[in-house]
């Protein structure tokens, strides 16, 4: 199956190849013809066709059949790389509901970095310490979000799909005895319970900063120490910290 992208690449490919031959083969544009008195025409019309048709075939190739590379966890850095190597695993049946929530979670947050960002610049001067408090506190828990989808990659990785979906499917290998079905079925269980865990994190650290922009529109003053009294930003603290010492 195709995802949205892959199908928006390989449609803009056939109508990029669509509109150069119109441009080049017809009469009242360029006007290349194919048969007409002049050879070198002819031999050019017939290239550019024969051209194409390699375009197409290699491009559908390229879009319809090959594997897309994976990159590795160590080399994922921006954004986009967190969202393609997810799209990796958009397809394994099993997986389609977790692999929809966390794409759906690195847009949410992506949202809210942005509006966080918007709101502490018009309300404090980015010389402030509250300014600064609140920047660095943001940016180690949007760390913390991102260490999670990572954390769900790495146990994807473990697995390959065919690997997932035989765990999914115990039941369906009858030459098995019942207590290897049953170790594989445990292993499944507590394989997705892995997966489910860290989106419950991000969830959670999502409605944390929703909570953030609540009392940031609700703060009364810019003071500092008023900055690190407020609820929400104890409570992220906390998730920091507690996070922290279970890394080390």
């Amino acid at each position: 199956m195709l995802n949205n992208s892959r199908s928006m690449k390989l449609l803009g490919l056939m109508t990029g190849v669509v509109l150069l031959n119109i441009i080049v083969l017809s009469p009242g544009l360029l006007g290349v013809q194919i048969g007409g008195e002049s050879a070198i025409e002819t031999a050019s019309g017939v290239t550019l066709l024969f051209s194409s048709l390699l375009t197409l075939l290699y491009g559908s190739y390229v879009l319809l059949l090959k594997s897309p590379v994976v990159t590795p966890l160590k080399d994922l850095k921006s954004h986009e790389d967190y969202i393609t190597a997810l799209n990796h695993y958009k397809y394994v049946k099993v997986l389609n509901k977790d692999i929809s929530l966390a794409l759906d979670q690195l847009d949410r947050m992506e949202k809210k970095m942005i509006t966080l960002l918007d709101v502490l610049s018009q309300r404090f001067d980015r010389t402030e310490l509250s300014f600064k408090k609140f920047i660095t506190v943001i940016n180690e828990v949007e760390n913390l979000f991102y260490l999670n989808i990572r954390g769900m990659l790495n146990k994807l990785s473990v697995f390959g799909a065919s690997d997932i979906s035989v765990i999914a499917s115990p039941q369906r290998h009858t030459q098995f005895s019942n207590k290897l079905l049953q170790e594989k079925t445990d292993l499944y269980k507590e394989y997705l319970a892995q997966v489910t865990g860290y989106l419950s994190a991000n969830e959670e650290i999502l409605l944390k900063l929703d909570k953030l922009l609540m009392e940031i529109s609700q703060l009364g003053t810019t003071n500092y120490e008023d900055v690190e009294k407020m609820p929400c930003m104890k409570e992220i603290d906390s998730l920091i910290k507690q996070t922290k010492f279970y890394q080390q």
